[in-house]
């Protein structure tokens, strides 16, 4: 087996039990056992659980925001106020790269599996990480929005988009499962695109309507 060969299959065990399991609740036991490798490989590939979470998530982040920037880019030369329909169809379309004719899209789900465990379990090592490396990327995205919609405050885009994120995360990771429900509930078991351009819509009309709200309303 090959470093290579080694870093992957730790990797996807990694990925896999995290998502199952949690971060906490996974030990690096767990994953040298289902990678089957050693413990060692894993201090000498990624030197702590810590680095080895990170290492799950840059493998994804990486790649998708060096071509989400370029795609947004392009959108933004062609058309200086885009609309929140098109920023987001940007980052649908980025998502699905690579995955439009593959059905095995388990992948992306597990991500967003992941991307939710951020959201709701503690990983201090984890917000620092992507803060470090993500960040301008992220502001870039938010500005792209903000162009859209130069009215909304700062508060009032936080909070829509990560609205939107939650909707996304629920959508993408259990995805599976709403397909099956839709097969049981109507007959039809809609594509991936199929699902991803019912969701931008609804996400976009989401992120534009057209009623404020103030954070600090009391009741």
């Amino acid at each position: 087996m090959t470093q290579a060969d080694t870093i992957t299959r730790i990797l996807d065990s990694a990925e896999q039990l995290f998502a199952e399991k949690g971060f906490a609740e996974t030990s690096l036991r767990m994953i040298t056992t289902r990678a089957k490798v050693n413990l060692a490989a894993v201090n000498y590939h990624f030197g702590s659980k810590k680095d080895l979470i990170q290492a799950v998530f840059a493998r994804f982040l990486t790649p998708f925001t060096e071509k989400l920037n370029k795609e947004l880019q392009v959108v933004v030369k062609d058309n200086p106020s885009p609309s929140f329909h098109d920023v987001l169809g940007v980052l649908a379309k980025t998502m699905l790269t690579g995955i439009e004719n593959n059905e095995n899209y388990n992948k992306l789900s597990v991500f967003m599996r992941l991307l939710g465990l951020a959201y709701t379990q503690a990983q201090g090592h984890l917000r620092k990480f992507l803060l470090e490396n993500y960040s301008q990327s992220y502001s870039a995205f938010i500005g792209y929005l903000k162009m859209a919609h130069p009215e909304l405050s700062g508060r009032e885009i936080f909070w829509r988009i990560h609205f939107a994120i939650g909707a996304s995360v629920f959508t993408m990771s259990s995805i599976e499962v709403l397909r099956s429900m839709e097969q049981n509930d109507t007959g039809a078991k809609s594509s991936i695109e199929e699902i991803m351009n019912q969701l931008i819509p609804f996400l976009a009309a989401a992120l534009e309507q057209e009623q404020t709200f103030n954070v600090n309303a009391q009741t």
